[in-house]
């Protein structure tokens, strides 16, 4: 009899755990407490509790060959940066070709998951559900957590002296939609990561004035990298992951400020980063030099005192008149349904071995999904975690003793940084290539790439210097794809097809084909020296 597992919710986490739960042949249920699946990626014109919201203009930060399911590639005619309206129908293309929806149950709450009384023995969970009023319960034989990490809003307002005099609008940017509700105000945005930085932008569209209160300050780089080419698809390769982690951590942080640098001078906008030790996500935004350089946006340090209608920002005397304040200062994030003698969430992050599974169940049976943040694209993670957890549910992959999953999860808490590569110290935070072919590993999928460069050198080489993209983890291995390879192959022909919308003559340099010999004699040597 196949196994029964229980799903909670239907976001991109969810929908590749059904599809993976189904390929091991076991039997998903998938409970989704909205009317529909997609979690973060479906709008809704008001907030929704237990939903993650987002603002009408969202696009994706992680292009659209970076952030695809491994097997399923996005339509060839969708923009490199996905807007959050065509990301939700790429979900729904895949739950569509994979058959999924029949195992959703759609306006279901999770009201609760707990052990069974046999538990040590059977490994099973009682999963007590509401829908439309009446509660059920169901035995399962493991569970998928699959809710994701940005539902509870962070709202620190005792940070903030002063606010509860203050008389204009404040909010926390999970409540905001559209622009049009900044149009002539004076508006504060505190915080500056994605949201904030895209929010003071928007606003500074319609606004009589717009400040963005930082108080670390962060690197800036544009979808748009070198070249024009998709940043992620520059920046995430196997090659110069393992130049960076090859080399001291020192080294690596200037190498990357002067790339950083190289779009404009962070220092000369007042938004280089305090703390340059430890890795911070880079915000992802086209326009915000731009908006600052024409007066439109005014970067400031953190708050001092809130007043009734005004705010005083820190080693700035002068009081700055303010009629709407967001803060955009992230989330928490909790696990609402389980007892905390189950996952327990301390300082940002849970006891979870390989962010996965709790360390001290005495059976892996319950399995938390996407609760991680690579310097990469959720989607192919998350869903390389299905691949993975499935596999161990069913018996197939065997997770090491107690003690050793227990010392590990002790050891990235601790977040000692190991003085080489960029240094992923702070909660939930992890080197994308790296994790994953970990797990791919443990799965017998990850590519060999000594092999590959002898048997089919083209292949090899893309995958070696070119970008990361999801299909090299279907090369091989449980789950295999005959498409993986043309995927890899033609994955810059898809990059330019939407951008090159006008047929141009480019005119051929007399040093083309020196530049590509010399080019090709210099990958074969530094091929040479990295096997040597």
């Amino acid at each position: 009899m196949a196994k029964r597992v229980a799903i909670v919710g239907a976001g991109v986490s969810g929908l590749a755990s059904i599809k993976c739960c189904l390929e091991e042949g076991l039997e998903p249920t998938c409970f989704e407490r909205s009317d529909d699946l997609g979690g973060l990626w479906r709008f809704t014109e008001h907030v929704e509790e237990g939903r993650a919201s987002l603002y009408r203009s969202v696009v994706s930060n992680s292009c659209k060959e970076m952030s695809c399911y491994s097997d399923f590639p996005f339509p060839e005619d969708y923009p490199n940066y996905v807007p959050n309206s065509q990301f939700l129908e790429y979900l729904k293309m895949y739950a569509n070709r994979f058959n999924l929806l029949k195992h959703i149950q759609f306006k279901t709450k999770v009201c609760s998951v707990t052990k069974c009384p046999d538990f040590t023995v059977t490994g099973q969970w009682e999963v007590v559900t509401q829908h439309e009023g009446k509660q059920g319960s169901a035995i399962f034989d493991a569970v998928m957590v699959c809710t994701g990490f940005l539902t509870d809003p962070y709202l620190p307002l005792d940070s903030f002296h002063g606010i509860n005099t203050f008389k204009g609008q404040y909010f926390h940017s999970r409540q905001y939609k559209y622009p049009n509700i900044f149009k002539d105000k004076r508006v504060l945005v505190i915080g500056m990561g994605n949201s904030g930085t895209d929010i003071a932008v928007e606003a500074s569209h319609l606004a009589e004035k717009v400040f963005l209160s930082t108080t670390g300050g962060a690197w800036v780089i544009s979808r748009v990298f070198d070249s024009g080419y998709p940043w992620d698809m520059v920046f995430t390769t196997r090659f110069q992951n393992m130049f960076r982690n090859s080399l001291p951590t020192p080294i690596v942080n200037w190498l990357l400020a002067r790339k950083m640098n190289s779009w404009f001078h962070h220092a000369n906008y007042g938004l280089v980063p305090e703390d340059r030790t430890q890795l911070r996500e880079p915000v992802l935004n086209d326009e915000l030099p731009g908006r600052i350089i024409t007066g439109k946006v005014l970067i400031k340090p953190s708050i001092k005192e809130v007043k009734e209608n005004s705010v005083v920002f820190n080693n700035t005397p002068k009081e700055e008149p303010i009629d709407i304040i967001v803060f955009a200062t992230g989330y928490t994030f909790a696990f609402p349904f389980l007892d905390e003698s189950v996952v327990k969430v301390e300082n940002g992050q849970a006891s979870l071995y390989k962010y996965i599974f709790p360390a001290h169940l005495p059976k892996p049976t319950l399995a938390v999904i996407g609760l991680i943040k690579p310097l990469g694209s959720i989607i192919p993670t998350g869903e390389t975690q299905a691949r993975w957890v499935v596999r161990v549910l069913k018996g197939i992959n065997k997770l090491p003793p107690q003690s050793v999953m227990i010392e590990e999860v002790n050891a990235r808490k601790e977040n000692k940084p190991s003085g080489f590569g960029l240094c992923y110290c702070k909660a939930l935070q992890a080197d994308y290539i790296t994790y994953i072919d970990e797990l791919l590993t443990y799965i017998n999928a990850k590519p060999n790439l000594f092999s590959m460069l002898l048997t089919d050198p083209r292949l090899g080489l893309t995958i070696f210097f070119g970008p990361s993209t999801p299909y090299q983890f279907r090369l091989t291995g449980p789950g295999k794809w005959e498409g993986a390879r043309n995927a890899i192959l033609t994955q810059w022909d898809r990059t330019f097809k939407v951008t090159k919308t006008r047929s141009v003559q480019e005119s051929p340099s007399p040093f083309a084909s020196l530049l590509k010999l010399l080019s090709l004699l210099a990958l074969l040597m530094a091929i040479f020296l990295i096997f040597l």
